[in-house]
C-alpha cells in the first residue's frame, strides 16, 4: 500500500510539473504574440506643416489618428530657414518613445526630407509636398515646374518674407475648402522666409527610408505632374486624390488613411531591408 501511495504521489508531482511547464510555454507564446502585434505598426506620428500656414490645419487629421490609437505630435516650425525648421522637427522626433512616421505637407516635405535621416524615422509621408533631391530646394523645384503649369501667386518678398496674394489665395491654395475658411487662411498667412524657400537638401532621407506620397490632382501650388515626378523618383507608394493643395483640410480621412498605411508598411519595409542586407 505504501509503495502504491508513493507511486501515485510521484505521478501527481509529474503531472503538476508538466502543467506548470505548459503554462510557462503558453505564457511565453502569448507574450511573444503580444509583442509582435504591438510592433507590427509604428504608433508615433509626427506632422509637419507647410509654408504660409501653421500646425493647427492638421486638427482633423490629428483627431482621426488619435481616435485610431496613434500618438500624434505636431511640429510648429518658424518657417524662417530650413536648418531651423529641421532642428525644431528633430526635437519633436527625439521626444518620441519609439519609431516615427514623419509626415510633411508642401514645404513640410522639404523639412522631412532632411529631418527624416534621424534614426527614429521609420517612414516618410509626403502630402502634396516637395520631395527634393540632394542640392534641391522648394525654390528650385518651383522654378523647374512643367511647361504650362499655373504659377503660385507669390508676392514680391517683404523684408525677406513671402506671402500669397490674398485675393488669389483661395483659388490657388484652398479651392475645395469652405469660402469662409479659405478667406480666413488668406488673412492669417504665416510669413514664409525666403531663406526657407531656398534651403537646399544635404541628404534626402527618401533614398534610404520607405516613403508614401499623396498626389492632389487639382493642385495649383505644386503641379500634379511635378508631384508625380518627385514621387516616382523617390520610389514612393502613391495615391491620388481629387483635391486642392489644402487636402489635409478638405480630405482629412484620405490623408489619415495613407498615414496609417505607412505606419504598417514601414515595419514591413524595414524587415525586408534587414533581410536583404543579411542576404548580401
Amino acid at each position: 500500500m505504501k509503495s502504491k501511495a508513493m507511486a501515485i504521489g510521484v505521478r501527481t508531482r509529474i503531472s503538476y510539473c508538466a502543467l506548470a511547464i505548459m503554462t510557462i510555454i503558453l505564457s511565453v507564446g502569448e507574450n511573444t504574440m503580444a509583442q509582435t502585434k504591438s510592433t507590427a505598426v509604428v504608433k508615433n506620428i509626427v506632422l509637419v506643416h507647410g509654408g504660409l500656414v501653421d500646425g493647427s490645419g492638421w486638427k482633423d487629421v490629428y483627431k482621426i489618428l488619435k481616435k485610431d490609437g496613434y500618438t500624434v505630435s505636431i511640429v510648429q516650425e518658424p518657417t524662417i530657414s530650413l536648418p531651423d525648421d529641421v532642428a525644431v522637427t528633430k526635437r519633436v522626433i527625439d521626444s518620441q518613445n519609439g519609431p516615427v512616421i514623419l509626415v510633411g505637407h508642401s514645404y513640410g516635405g522639404v523639412v522631412i526630407t532632411e529631418a527624416g535621416n534621424d534614426p527614429k524615422v521609420a517612414g516618410l509621408v509626403y502630402v502634396t509636398a516637395f520631395a527634393p533631391d540632394k542640392g534641391e530646394s522648394a525654390a528650385s523645384i518651383i522654378k523647374s515646374a512643367p511647361p504650362g503649369a499655373p504659377a503660385p501667386p507669390i508676392l514680391p518678398p517683404q523684408d525677406g518674407y513671402l506671402f500669397l496674394d490674398k485675393a488669389k489665395f483661395p483659388a490657388a491654395f484652398a479651392a475645395d475648402v469652405s469660402p469662409g475658411l479659405a478667406s480666413f487662411m488668406a488673412d492669417s498667412q504665416v510669413p514664409w522666409g525666403v531663406e526657407a524657400l531656398g534651403g537646399a537638401i544635404t541628404q534626402p532621407a527618401w533614398r534610404t527610408k520607405p516613403s508614401w506620397y499623396l498626389i492632389t490632382t487639382e493642385d495649383k501650388m505644386i503641379p500634379p505632374d511635378a508631384q508625380r515626378a518627385m514621387s516616382k523618383r523617390a520610389g514612393s507608394t502613391v495615391v491620388e486624390v481629387k483635391s486642392s493643395h489644402s487636402v489635409f483640410l478638405s480630405h482629412p480621412q484620405a490623408v489619415a488613411h495613407l498615414i496609417e498605411q505607412a505606419a504598417t508598411g514601414a515595419v514591413v519595409a524595414t524587415k525586408e531591408g534587414a533581410t536583404n542586407a543579411a542576404a548580401d
